[in-house]
């Protein structure tokens, strides 16, 4: 690397400049202090941990994100987060190990090995909230509706909600027999809405007719509520677990509208977003500006089993970067004070008096070069006789 180029960033990480760190601090403060209005108390978990720990039943998409490394203490391979919401599954599982619903929250740094197209980084600054130990719509809806206030904290305007159940699917392939490998090519298939594919494998594996037409009708069962009514029709012959599903997706549906009469919702039985861990209701929130979900969530129950306590679980995760550069609020800069270079213990004495009061500062410093309006100050203090004053 020659010396011009030091300066670099790997692609996809990128550094936060100060008008936009403060932009940043300041959502991460506000949104924080409505989690904890709202109940949910902050958990700061580990930055690295141990791999297995780290991608326990998250499924392979989150192992081929996460960078691993050998600890040079013990030998064990670790890894650097790529998502939180396996560590926060374990902090309830494990550590907290309450038996009443536990609300949780979280913000940091999660590391990705390459831009999965969700938060347009390899370094997105995670912020999220997961509800553990109800099994019941009214937490779905819960963390739904917190999700939406946090994107609205955010200034991000008019968003629309899809929302899928990977129990439909499940419960399909369960009925078709499927095996391990059938099943991802089919789901790989769902994804890309490959209609042909789907169609040419179905045939291929000589699928039970009801069975076959179920799953093959899931690519196109996506659009708003009357969609549900129609898939309720076209899948009346697949089970029980398929009914509860939809019934489900229904009476969510009709509790979200009722506590945010003017959200736009859509309906994606093809959508399998976190298939691997999800269990059930999943949904993400999009604005028409940007193909990419900018929050997503979903249920997802049996992740801490393995750390000896599964436990019902809902939550939503979303990236604060991606949400500061879809914001339509202001930029209000806080404009500041200038002291002058001097060592006079009044003036110091009143500096610290405004900075207690909120005010921001900047002494100047003997023989800098600048003006007080170069270094963004619009007021500054003079002396007047014996005393220091704003001007």
């Amino acid at each position: 690397m020659n010396k011009t180029d030091r300066w670099l960033l790997p692609e996809g990480i990128e550094e936060v400049l100060p008008k936009e760190a403060k932009r940043l601090e300041q959502l991460r403060r506000t949104l924080l202090d409505t989690y904890e209005s709202w109940g949910y108390d902050l958990v700061i978990p580990p930055f690295i941990e141990y791999l297995e720990s780290l991608l326990t039943g998250t499924g392979n998409d989150l192992d081929l994100q996460t960078f691993k490394l050998t600890d040079q203490l013990t030998g064990r391979l670790m890894g650097v987060r790529a998502d939180m919401t396996p560590q926060v599954a374990r902090i309830d599982a494990h550590q907290l190990k309450h038996d009443t619903p536990t609300r949780l929250c979280y913000i940091g740094t999660v590391l990705h090995t390459r831009n999965d197209g969700f938060a347009g980084s390899r370094s997105p600054l995670q912020v999220g909230a997961e509800l553990y130990g109800h099994a019941g719509i009214e937490s779905d809806v819960e963390v739904i509706t917190l999700m939406l206030e946090t994107l609205s904290l955010s200034g991000v305007e008019s968003p629309f909600i899809d929302l899928g159940h990977v129990g439909i699917y499940r419960e399909l392939v369960k009925q078709a027999g499927l095996s391990k490998e059938q099943e991802a090519t089919l789901f790989d298939c769902l994804q890309r809405k490959a209609n042909t594919e789907i169609s040419d494998y179905l045939n291929e594996w000589k699928l039970e007719k009801n069975i076959a037409t179920a799953i093959a009708a899931l690519t196109r069962l996506n659009g708003d509520s009357s969609i549900l009514a129609e898939a309720t029709s076209i899948l009346a012959k697949a089970g029980k677990g398929v009914e509860s599903a939809l019934s489900e997706l229904t009476n969510i549906a009709a509790l979200l509208k009722q506590r945010v009469p003017h959200l736009k919702v859509n309906f994606d039985l093809a959508e399998l977003r976190g298939y691997h861990y999800h269990t059930g209701m999943v949904f993400a929130a999009y604005v028409a500006a940007r193909g990419q979900a900018v929050a997503q969530g979903g249920r997802y129950d049996d992740i801490g089993e393995v750390f000896g306590r599964a436990r019902p679980a809902t939550g939503f995760s979303t990236d604060l970067k991606t949400l500061l550069s879809l914001s339509t609020h202001k930029n209000n800069q806080v404009a500041a004070i200038y002291a002058p270079a001097d060592n006079d213990a009044e003036l110091h004495k009143v500096i610290s008096e405004l900075r207690q009061k909120g005010e921001k500062v900047v002494c100047a410093l003997p023989d800098q070069t600048g003006s007080a309006k170069d270094m963004g100050c619009d007021r500054e203090l003079v002396k007047d006789g014996s005393s220091w004053k704003v001007q």
